[in-house]
């Protein structure tokens, strides 16, 4: 999708839809849940380098397992993402070369005949074990039963003497999800009977992760449509670094997506956690990039700020866009630190998104991005996350809507013009009784600095130059009142 900001100056190459956002004009879309979450995760089971859908607790469970040793982040990180309520959450997990699936060889007499192989590299397959046995019902059938530890997941029967029966029984079982059948000799005799024999050589290549292999997935994140990236509690400022500069990047090249990312427990704790969590802000000063400067308690975990940033991407994309993510309830029963009034205050000016305890409850103190000094043509409603999703949404909404209905099929009319302006006043409208944008003073209409007696420039004959006017509606955030007593 090309797109993305534009200069008077400059001459752009692809076709598309280009737009500015100045202080003065920027629009928003019809609100609703709309965002995709996107996370990259460490696991011990699960498909490996492939965006995957995660709906529910379960489904991480199914594809990645609840287990977190070894430094698997999957299923704390996408748990903590579906709690903030995104529209959709997609998952990648990470792996090293030594990635590997654990496996165990069947044999026919003396020789290997099968080898059953877990269907994803991890540690996880090495709890697999398989008996296999005659078939109490039927004498020409043997039973291949696959358990995890002590657990039966499934019982497959074969025939025997038939190693591509049993490749069949396995490999086209709908409910098989987690081994895969090899054949490696023709046979006619039955498969030796064996007894929690165990599978062996599953490695998960996590111990190997290092950063060039998140900065890998840079890549394969711009193939995808998605709104909201939060890393699976990783901290090292190099790499937080690296996302920050690619994320400036695609956002000005048009994708408009929003980060966020948070410290170490160590950074969340103490003093000094005011000043680290400021250090990041001022390390990445924008728009696109949310800071998270406090952990949480769920129940007797605690979360580090780094993977609470997963939370807060998750409530981010879950929410409406005439919503704002101030003092919205957070479902933990604690914050790792609690602020003090002073440091809250420091917290808001220098870009920090807290999660605070009221007393009550937990909630996010402001939705505020880490831009501490706006740019040019900034001001500072553009510290706000609201603002920024608004201004987001309306981007990619009109980028879709030019490139289906518009872009090579309307001619570069006047009355081709007309249809365009006609349209994106509707679309205007439908903002304004949405509450995103304020009701009147809203408009649409050709850039004079290219259409009409005072133009200054000439446009091509493929170009199409509007001015843009709203103003952005916003949620009460700070009231005042004089209580007076007579």
């Amino acid at each position: 999708m090309a797109g993305g900001n534009w200069s008077k100056s400059e001459t752009q190459v692809l076709p598309g839809l280009y737009m500015n956002f100045e202080g003065a004009a920027a629009s928003s879309i019809q609100p609703g849940s709309r965002g995709t979450v996107i996370v990259p995760v460490k696991a011990n089971w699960g498909p490996v380098h492939e965006f995957v859908e995660v709906g529910s607790e379960i489904a991480i469970q199914e594809l990645f397992t609840s287990d977190v040793s070894g430094g698997a982040s999957a299923f704390s990180s996408l748990y903590l993402a579906l709690l903030g309520g995104p529209k959709r959450l997609l998952a990648y997990r990470l792996a090293d070369n030594t990635a590997a699936s654990a496996e165990v060889t069947l044999k026919s007499g003396a020789v290997n005949v099968l080898k059953l192989v877990a269907k994803y590299p991890g540690s996880r397959g090495n709890d697999f074990k398989v008996t296999v046995q005659p078939s109490l019902g039927d004498s020409s059938v043997q039973e291949i039963k696959l358990y995890e530890k002590t657990t039966l997941l499934y019982t497959f029967p074969v025939e025997k003497g038939i190693p591509d029966a049993a490749i069949d029984a396995i490999n086209h079982s709908p409910a098989n999800k987690w081994i895969t059948a090899k054949k490696l000799a023709e046979t006619q005799e039955s498969l030796v009977n064996v007894t929690n024999a165990p599978f062996t050589g599953g490695l998960s290549g996590i111990s190997g992760i290092q950063n060039s292999d998140y900065i890998e997935v840079q890549s394969a994140l711009e193939t995808q449509e998605f709104d909201v990236l939060s890393l699976d509690g990783v901290t090292d400022s190099a790499l937080l670094q690296s996302f920050s500069v690619w994320l400036k990047r695609i956002r000005k090249e048009g994708k408009k997506v929003i980060a966020a990312f948070g410290g170490s427990s160590a950074d969340d704790k103490g003093i000094e956690a005011v000043s680290k969590a400021a250090e990041r802000s001022a390390m990445f000063n924008h728009e696109g990039i949310v800071n998270v400067g406090t952990g949480v308690k769920l129940g007797d975990i605690e979360y580090s700020s780094a993977q609470t940033a997963a939370y807060v991407a998750g409530l981010i994309a879950g929410q409406k866009l005439n919503e704002s993510v101030t003092y919205a309830a957070a479902p933990f029963t604690d914050v790792t630190r609690r602020w003090t009034r002073s440091e809250q205050e420091q917290a808001v000016k220098n870009g920090v998104l807290l999660l605070i305890h009221d007393g009550r409850q937990v909630k996010v103190l402001r939705g505020i991005n880490s831009l501490v000094e706006p740019g040019a043509g900034q001001n500072n409603a553009w510290k706000k996350i609201r603002t920024i999703r608004v201004m987001d949404a309306i981007n990619s909404d009109l980028q879709r809507s030019a490139e289906d209905t518009y872009i090579g099929k309307v001619n570069n009319t006047e009355e081709g013009r007309l249809a365009l302006i006609g349209a994106s006043k509707e679309y205007l409208r439908q903002l304004a009784s949405s509450g995103v944008i304020e009701s009147t003073g809203y408009n649409v209409e050709l850039d004079p600095d290219y259409y009409g007696g005072a133009a200054v420039h000439t446009p091509e004959p493929d170009q199409v130059y509007l001015r843009w006017n709203a103003k952005l509606s916003d949620v009460m955030e700070q009231l005042f009142g004089t209580f007076y007593v007579q």
